[in-house]
């Protein structure tokens, strides 16, 4: 990590990647997710949902490559491809999303609040491949959307959350929200918890500093829920926090 911040620290390098940043990667952010919606939308129509993760694949790592972000799988092994999921990730930085949607190996679905809805093309398409948009300031729809997903987890569809509910700024994951966890009760599947690491190097919260570095993401064997309950939802979710954390210290 000293090192990384030595090389931010380089007034030298850091002008000279502003210049890579707006000139390169902004505007050939805004024209891949423009391209990978219409390929999505293709996809969609002839292939149907499941094949509009290719779409996201080659977004996410183009998008890496371009930064350049150099991202490494761990715990590959303890996935079965077959088995639909609750993907638990923590969450500190928007490169998350290309390190997801590039390397995370399961189709999956996103559970991401409704302001993204909104966004023009990426919140259309969202919906369509069927990414659940929930309204976090009304509990009574929020609970109704999520509800109404349950139907798109099925042969080994997986669905991704952010506990945290938001980007944290600090190394320290924010609290946890319960609603993965209802879900998974819910549904009786698995928890997959998952530890991203790196990306708040490459793009802090909040901000637009964005600058190169390496991400890793660590996929830690599931939690089965049959030894949990409504009443124990919180030592569920203490138990999924403590295997993220984990994730930070593995080399």
């Amino acid at each position: 990590m000293e090192n990384k911040k030595r090389l931010r620290d380089n007034r030298i390098l850091l002008n000279l990647y502003q210049i890579y940043k707006f000139i390169i990667i902004f505007p050939a952010l805004g024209v891949s997710l423009v391209a990978t919606a219409l390929l999505a939308a293709i996809l969609l129509f002839i292939f149907g949902p499941k094949t509009a993760q290719i779409s996201g694949r080659i977004w996410g790592r183009f998008n890496s490559f371009l930064t350049p972000m150099f991202v490494s799988v761990i715990g590959t092994e303890n996935i079965d491809r077959g088995q639909s999921y609750i993907v638990a990730a923590n969450h500190q930085s928007l490169y998350d999303i290309f390190a997801v949607y590039g390397w995370f190996p399961l189709d999956f679905r996103w559970v991401m609040k409704m302001e993204l809805r909104k966004v023009p093309v990426m919140g259309y398409m969202a919906e369509k491949i069927g990414h659940i948009c929930v309204d976090r300031s009304n509990s009574r729809v929020a609970v109704d959307t999520i509800n109404a997903a349950k139907s798109k987890i099925t042969d080994g569809t997986s669905v991704f959350f952010f506990p945290e509910g938001t980007r944290s700024e600090t190394d320290t994951m924010l609290p946890f929200k319960k609603g993965a966890f209802r879900l998974a009760l819910d549904m009786d599947l698995p928890i997959l918890p998952l530890t991203i690491v790196g990306t708040n190097y490459v793009l802090p919260a909040n901000t637009i500093s964005l600058f190169p570095g390496r991400a890793k993401i660590v996929i830690h064997k599931p939690i089965d829920i049959k030894n949990y309950s409504y009443e124990t939802i919180e030592s569920l979710m203490n138990d999924t926090r403590k295997i993220i954390e984990s994730g930070f210290t593995l080399r």
